[in-house]
């Protein structure tokens, strides 16, 4: 058996998953900050293992059709532990904005992985300026 590890590939993934780690920061900086739940761990790691799964499903099946079941199991997997986040109560529903956090930087992982930083820029940028501005916007309840 012969154990072959292709350098390049190994700095390009690392390169990869990097560029994930560091959009991740913006919103997990300030979920950290401002909620409690999810924040500096859950975020950059749920977006390295949303780009990490898709690099694998990417090295490893031929065609589009198989990436996109990738990508649904990875949309799919987001949704699932977002709505872990979500406590109902009599009367209101908490955790609504971390779960879709967790879904937006699961897409952040996904752009990362096609080489689609622009997009994983603007996700980043916006998700992070949604969550930091619009609790002024929001209407206080119970008042």
């Amino acid at each position: 058996m012969e154990f072959d590890i292709d350098l390049n590939a190994i700095w390009f993934h690392l390169y990869q998953l990097g560029i994930a780690f560091v959009l991740a920061l913006p919103i997990a900086i300030n979920r950290e900050h401002r909620a409690e739940g999810a924040g500096l761990r859950t975020f950059p790691l749920v977006t390295i293992a949303s780009c990490a799964f898709m690099l694998v499903g990417m090295s490893v099946y031929d065609g589009s059709d198989a990436e996109a079941r990738v990508m649904y199991g990875i949309i799919t997997g987001m949704g699932f532990i977002g709505g872990g986040s979500i406590i109902k109560t009599n009367s209101n529903a908490s955790g609504t904005a971390t779960a879709a956090g967790i879904w937006l930087t699961g897409a952040i992982g996904l752009a990362v992985a096609y080489a689609l930083y622009e997009i994983a820029i603007v996700l980043s940028l916006v998700g992070f300026l949604i969550f930091q501005f619009s609790d002024y916007l929001k209407k206080e309840r119970g008042h």
